[in-house]
């Protein structure tokens, strides 16, 4: 396929800048917003029937004029049916500082560690044309953190060295203090992130630190969702997807099969595998929770259809068309025109089902991104 068949008009005011919630107004006029991520609208696409459902149903099953939620999901699905979710844990990754001598303000985004005793990190700075071999970079006024440049790695990546010396695991808890939730460009360049964003772009049942970005789908999650669904009799199986910002890379090829994505660290233990191969066998619906997920899941999926143990990396890229080895179900959310995420809903959807499924969403005012409403896939 094409690039530019994914290509398409995103008004502003359909990006979510916020998760899910309620806004009350003070009497010293500050809002207050009070989050409930499980209440963003939920669209179904039922794939083999050809069918969207937008709306709640009445006792005839006929549509009402209520939308979906996403905590509706639990009736689409019966006891025995399996969820893969990602437990990846975000870690606030971006970080402002000033250069050496220019007070220039400059953007750190940690992307990972390289060495713990030398203190050396991954990372891509902005603007990098201020920032060469050499320079220092200081990050509090009052406090002792600062890191040299000693290499460059892309044109916005560089290797830092942090001059902190101290055990381990308190520098690594000054860095982090210093560091803001790792929104994604399309929401930090219209508002800062807050306080609450270190919360709300985290999975609640977030374990394993080493993502950038979250696994977006995830954020729906709520407890209390969660403990219907262990009461309705659904399987969790975890495994762990660290979510970089290769997703977001553009792509800059308009044949889709020159496109190589950037590698994800990924992990699927064996209880994993026993809990969806179980599902699998007995003819259960087995959902993966987000793209992420799913790329994993097919990556370490055999040839019988059952899912292996894997712990490596992943750079694979699913696009139309594509014939999938595991999940029979997705939830994915709205994503941005041209990315790699809505290209692996449209492979596990049909593309015309999703383009129709898009353009309903731009219609009726769903809202797209990490924050945005959600598209559950069935196969039927």
């Amino acid at each position: 396929m094409k690039l530019s068949q994914f290509k398409f008009k995103l008004p502003q005011e359909q990006v979510a800048l916020y998760p899910p919630h309620r806004l009350f107004k003070n009497d010293d006029g500050t809002e207050e917003r009070i989050y409930n991520r499980d209440l963003c609208r939920l669209m179904v696409i039922h794939r083999k029937r050809q069918l969207i459902d937008m709306y709640k149903k009445d006792a005839d099953g006929n549509d009402t004029t209520e939308w979906l939620t996403f905590r509706d999901l639990v009736n689409y699905f019966d006891e025995g049916d399996t969820f893969i979710f990602n437990d990846t844990k975000v870690f606030p990754a971006r970080l402002y500082g000033t250069k050496e001598k220019t007070d220039a303000k400059i953007e750190v985004f940690l992307l990972r560690e390289l060495n713990q005793e030398l203190r050396l990190w991954d990372v891509l700075v902005e603007p990098a044309r201020k920032i060469r071999i050499g320079n220092k970079l200081f990050f509090d006024e009052d406090g002792p953190m600062v890191a040299e440049v000693i290499d460059n790695t892309t044109s916005r990546g560089r290797t830092l060295r942090f001059l902190y010396d101290c055990p381990h695991d308190e520098f690594k808890k000054e860095l982090f203090a210093l560091g803001s939730a790792p929104l994604p460009r399309y929401i930090v360049d219209r508002r800062p992130a807050t306080i609450d964003d270190m919360e709300n772009f985290q999975t609640i049942y977030a374990k394993n630190e080493g993502a950038v970005t979250a696994p977006s789908t995830g954020l729906h999650f709520s407890r209390q969702l969660m403990k219907m669904m262990e009461i309705r009799g659904f399987n969790f199986s975890y495994i762990t997807v660290h979510c970089s910002l290769g997703a977001f890379d553009p792509i800059e090829v308009e044949d889709l099969t020159k496109h190589k994505m950037n590698s994800e660290q990924m992990m699927i233990g064996e209880e994993a595998c026993t809990i969806v191969n179980k599902a699998k066998q007995e003819g259960r619906r087995v959902c993966s929770v987000g793209i992420s997920t799913l790329r994993a899941c097919e990556t370490a999926v055999g040839t019988d259809g059952l899912l292996k143990a894997f712990d490596g990396w992943t750079n694979k890229f699913i696009f139309p068309p594509y014939e999938f080895g595991l999940s029979t179900s997705l939830l994915s959310n709205f994503y941005h025109p041209e990315s790699t995420m809505m290209m692996a809903t449209a492979a596990f959807g049909g593309y015309d089902l999703i383009v129709e499924a898009y353009n309903l969403a731009l219609k009726n005012g769903y809202m797209f991104g990490c924050y945005g409403d959600s598209l559950l896939i069935l196969d039927d």
